[in-house]
């Protein structure tokens, strides 16, 4: 059976004015992800990982290059993609389940078919019964959880998550990259996750993609062989280990070069 393409990223470049001239983000990367498949970014600070999300997610405009999504040029944000941020970014005055809502309250008024779904996806992350919480009565893990209904509302095709367990605690983290595990099994949804952290990627992910420092460049291209459902013990395994490893070595050249400059 041929896997679908469902993210194509042609040859995209993306340059920042700046007040001394202009700053490159991203030089001429080309890449596709296949439908269903977890891809990490990961690469040194400021190597345009979170600007190629925006790009992906019609936030921001390519200087050059194209990027299709389900075969229609990105132009602007879509319905089909949905984003989670670092931040929950929940509104203070409004609700769990208000908030899961908001997507669809900014397009039309809710009906009762988008309140089950909301209960049923706010079920699956383990909410039931916080619906009617508001953001400061949730952990954060919980408001992040709440984040992820919300990107999940409009059943998109791709879901993009930039640094979305950044802000947790340690714990937390490990706990909810368990749960996002599991949940991504269940959904069978193609996700895209900017990361700082080489073993959250490696732990998530199907594949994981290495920029350079800016502007980046893809210098590699890492496929992640473990089953999909995960559990924690496999960080502790010899082949998890070589992977963060081989991963690490081209932030640990990024580091020498600096220092010999």
């Amino acid at each position: 059976m041929q896997v679908k393409h469902i993210i194509q990223i042609k040859n995209i470049s993306k340059v920042y004015p700046a007040n001394t001239g202009s700053i490159g983000a991203l030089s001429s990367v080309n890449l596709n992800i296949d439908e269903g498949s977890f891809v990490s970014i990961v690469g040194p600070s400021g190597c345009g990982k979170t600007t190629l999300l925006k790009l992906i997610g019609g936030l921001i405009s390519a200087s050059s290059g194209e990027i299709f999504v389900n075969g229609s040029l990105v132009m602007k944000p879509r319905e089909d993609i949905g984003f989670v941020f670092q931040s929950a970014v929940l509104l203070p005055w409004k609700n769990a389940i208000e908030n899961v809502l908001l997507p669809i309250e900014v397009i039309r008024k809710s009906i009762s078919e988008d309140i089950v779904r909301a209960e049923n996806l706010l079920k699956i992350v383990g909410l039931k019964g916080f619906e009617s919480k508001y953001p400061h009565e949730l952990s954060g893990g919980m408001q992040q959880r709440v984040s992820i209904c919300r990107a999940l509302i409009q059943d998109p095709h791709c879901l993009l998550m930039d640094e979305p367990f950044g802000a947790l605690d340690a714990l937390t983290r490990e706990n909810i990259n368990v749960f996002f595990n599991d949940l991504w099994v269940k959904n069978e949804k193609t996700v895209v996750m900017v990361t700082h952290s080489i073993q959250e990627a490696v732990f998530l992910s199907t594949r994981i993609i290495v920029l350079s420092e800016r502007p980046g460049e893809i210098v590699d291209d890492v496929i992640v062989p473990f089953e999909n459902l995960r559990s924690p013990e496999i960080m502790g395994s010899k082949e998890f280990g070589k992977i963060a490893n081989d991963i690490r070595k081209h932030f640990r050249k990024s580091d020498q070069d600096f220092k010999t400059r």
